[in-house]
């Protein structure tokens, strides 16, 4: 059972090896002026003073910044204009879209660079964030996608751990076994591509019906044979995710990783769920050691559940500012990770509902 558990733990370092980063090195063949930054924005007035101040603050300056208003009942439009962003209000929601590939899409035709830079209104970048984007866009070309860094602040959002490590191996772009296991996805909070790429795909118009829009944008990408290549975000572009709470936590991952879960391949999901299965089974043993005080096993157990924490902590680290507590009570945000996940679930067979931002989610 022990030698089991063994080759369970070692296949985290296999679905989640290497995560490049960005270089903060200025592409001398691109300008900033042909760049244009699109924010789809729905009641974001708090999280946008951090994200256009980064902005602001660039080695490379964009041509333009715009945020797509989409009908925000706060202060979005203010607070973007008394920071020097276009605000462009969004057009009723047409039947089948979904509130964000809409605003990305109507930012897109509005804007006049050659080179689009989607960005969630939650980020905000380091001075050489762009930069860095650039300089690795112009080394690969079609679609580059940043996860970027998570920030967080209250002990409630370490709970995301696993969430996060799902979503950055889930990808298969970061595996030792890229060679074996096509990649799929992409990370939406920050995308960058060729405005000629994006129209002759179909830009968001063919993720309209995605709560994942990048997973359908890859798609497309892929599917034409132009490159997906995927980067963290570490030193160059972070995110705060869910700052409003708890509850607002849970809903927003319910919302859309059973949709993001269809994009893991067949071999990659296997992996992971016994990846997963491996530290759950970890835990259950070692609490059944520790209720026999006769049973010896209580040391080789404690040995394997510290190696799961210490692999957790090892991918964490690079993934956000989670800190030790989530590694060592690695059960917890496991667990948490499981009822959501199975709720989200739940809610895509309809049972249930959910709202976001005032708006509700079919």
């Amino acid at each position: 059972m022990y030698w089991v558990i063994l080759v369970l733990w070692a296949l985290g370092f296999l679905v989640l090896w290497k995560i490049p980063l960005l270089r903060n090195v200025r592409p001398p063949e691109i300008s900033g002026s042909l760049v244009s930054v699109i924010i789809p924005a729905r009641n974001e007035e708090r999280t946008l003073t951090r994200l256009l101040g980064s902005l602001a603050s660039q080695t490379v300056t964009p041509g333009e910044i715009m945020v797509v208003d989409d009908h925000s009942s706060d202060g979005t439009a203010s607070v973007s204009m008394a920071r020097g962003a276009t605000v462009f209000p969004s057009a009723p929601l047409p039947e089948g879209w979904l509130g964000k590939p809409w605003a990305c899409w109507q930012g897109a035709e509005a804007s006049r660079g050659d080179i689009f830079l989607f960005l969630d209104a939650d980020t905000f970048l380091e001075p050489d964030g762009i930069a860095g984007i650039l300089n690795a866009h112009y080394r690969h070309g079609g679609l580059l996608s940043v996860q970027p860094y998570h920030a967080m602040e209250k002990p409630y959002e370490r709970l995301a751990a696993f969430f996060n490590i799902i979503t950055m191996a889930g990808t298969g772009v970061f595996s030792l076994l890229t060679s074996k296991i096509q990649p799929h996805g992409a990370f939406g909070p920050c995308l960058v591509c060729y405005r000629q790429d994006y129209f002759a795909l179909g830009g968001h118009g063919r993720a309209r019906a995605h709560v994942l829009e990048s997973m359908g944008l890859a798609d497309a990408f892929r599917e034409a044979g132009i490159p997906v290549s995927c980067y963290g975000g570490k030193g160059a572009v972070s995110f705060r995710m869910y700052p409003d709470g708890f509850r607002s936590m849970v809903d927003g991952f319910s919302r859309g990783f059973a949709e993001g879960s269809k994009a893991i391949s067949l071999p990659m999901l296997v992996l992971l769920v016994a990846w997963v299965t491996g530290g759950m089974s970890v835990t259950r043993h070692l609490i059944q050691s520790t209720l026999s005080p006769a049973d010896v096993s209580f040391f080789v157990w404690a040995g394997l559940y510290a190696g799961f924490s210490a692999q957790v902590h090892w991918m964490l680290r690079r993934i956000g500012n989670f800190g030790f507590l989530p590694c060592i009570l690695y059960p917890a945000p496991l667990l948490f990770f499981v009822i959501v996940f199975f709720r989200s679930l739940l809610l895509r067979m309809g049972i249930g509902k959910i709202s976001w931002k005032g708006r509700r989610i079919k």
